[in-house]
Parts: C-alpha cells; structure tokens; sequence
C-alpha cells in the first residue's frame, strides 16, 4: 500500500477495496461468459465420430438413433462421462471409451456383451407360474446380467440360469464347472437352477432332472462328476434312459428310469457311487 492511499480514510480504502473486488469479479464473469459462448460456435462441432471395437451387435443405425441424441456439446465442451453414458446406454454395449481427436472427431471405442446363458431371476415364496412369467435377462460372459432382445441370439444354443437376483455370476461359474461332465455322457446341461436355500438342480438336454443338493462349487461339481461317470452303467444295464437322479444321498443317489420300476410303483432305482 503506497503512502497516498495509506493516508485515505478508512472507509474510503474500504470502499475502494470493494471496487476493485468487484471489478475483477466483473471481469471473470465476463471472460467465462465469452468462453462458453466460443466452445459452443459451430466451428467446434464434432465433424466426425469413430467407432471401433466390438460393433457385432449394432448398426451405425442402431447407434445413431440410440446414443447421437444423447450427446451434448462441441468438440471443447463435451463431458466424455456423460458420452460414454451415452453410448453404454445402447442395448448390447457393455463399456466405451471416448477420446477426443484433433481436429473435431471423437473416437469410440465398444465393448459388446457376449451372452453366455438366459437369466431368470427367482424370489423365494415365487409360485412356478409366477416364475415362468417371468421376463427374461441375459448373462454375459462376466456373470453380469443385462437386457436385450432376447430374439438376438435364437439361433444360439445358450443354457438357462435361474436363481436369487444376486447369484448370476455364480450360477455361470457352476456351470462351467458341471457342463464338461455331461458332455461325456453326450449330454449338456440345458438348465441350472439355484433355490434360495443354496440347493441345486440340473436339467440335462434330454430333459432328465437332476437333483445335486447343497454345498460348495468344488463338492457338487465332484457329486456331479461322479455319477456322470457311473450312470451309464446304470442306464446300459436296464436298456432304459434316464428321467431323474437325486444326488443328495450320503453313500450314493437314486435313479428314475423310463420304464423301470423296482419293489413298488414309483421307487427309484437305487445305485451305490
């Protein structure tokens, strides 16, 4: 402070403190005005957007009608957040990436969802009606789940996975685990479904139901695969294909076969593991 304005009034130096705030307050509005008026001229419109990656699923029609109205801004204005929101919000895109390129492109980048298996989330106390009504997901091969049109893969031969809402990816892991075992039997596991109570049930693409039990990945996996490696005994022995099998016995399972009775109507045939 020189001695001329040391020598002011208090109030007047107070006063003019004031002033030069807002001065400068003026002027930074000012300036961050004209900014924002200047990245918004044409001339900075995006001229171009590339799109690489995974584009499987998706048109540039498909694209264009579903992610371009939900850009905003210019090449110097745009909040990529918000882009990728955009763009991630089209049915199939998994993740995207956006970069701006001088001079006014944006380049995108897609990640597509590869589906792995049809999800059908349960809720303990669901009547079977209830259940089967129910809208349809898909699993992608992460476990997450995801909505598309379902008409998308018809023609893919996907399994069902039917379980609490939070247990798709877990469902996913337990088939990998238990699909290899049926394949020996020339076989696949066409459904998986998963109670609340943790216990499991297979259905094989014969249609024969399998009742696995509880327990961790490891046991049931190892339940599983020993009585795919013994039930064709069973079956070749009694010249009659496999309905059902209940797993959760502690020395062995039970077997229901097309035609075969034992002791009374209705009784399993038993096999020792």
């Amino acid at each position: 402070m020189n001695a001329a304005a040391a020598s002011l009034p208090p109030d007047i130096r107070l006063m003019n403190a004031v002033s030069a705030l807002l001065l400068a307050v003026l002027l930074g509005t000012a300036a961050w005005a004209a900014v924002r008026w200047a990245v918004r001229l044409p001339v900075f419109n995006f001229r171009a957007i590339q799109v690489e990656g995974d584009v499987s699923r998706n048109s540039v029609a498909s694209l264009r009608a579903n992610a371009l109205p939900r850009l905003k801004g210019s090449f110097l204005s745009m909040n990529l957040q918000e882009g990728r929101a955009a763009f991630e919000a089209v049915p199939w895109v998994r993740h995207a990436q956006l970069r701006r390129v001088w001079p006014m492109r944006l380049r995108v980048r897609l990640e597509e969802h590869r589906p792995a298996a049809y999800w059908e989330a349960r809720t303990d106390g669901a009547d079977a009606a209830t259940e089967a009504s129910a809208e349809r997901a898909l699993v992608n091969s992460f476990g997450e789940v995801f909505q598309a049109n379902l008409g998308d893969v018809e023609d893919e031969d996907l399994p069902v996975l039917a379980g609490p809402p939070s247990a798709a990816a877990s469902m996913l892991q337990m088939w990998r685990l238990l699909n290899p075992a049926a394949e020996k039997l020339g076989e696949s596991i066409d459904r998986l479904d998963l109670s609340g109570r943790g216990s499991w049930r297979a259905t094989l693409g014969s249609g024969a139901v399998i009742e696995l039990g509880r327990g961790s990945a490891s046991e049931v996996a190892e339940r599983f695969g020993q009585f795919a490696r013994s039930i064709s005994q069973v079956t070749a022995q009694y010249r009659s294909p496999l309905l059902s099998a209940d797993l959760r016995h502690a020395d062995g399972y039970a077997v229901r076969l097309r035609g075969v009775t034992t002791q009374s109507p209705g009784k399993p045939v038993n096999r020792k593991r």
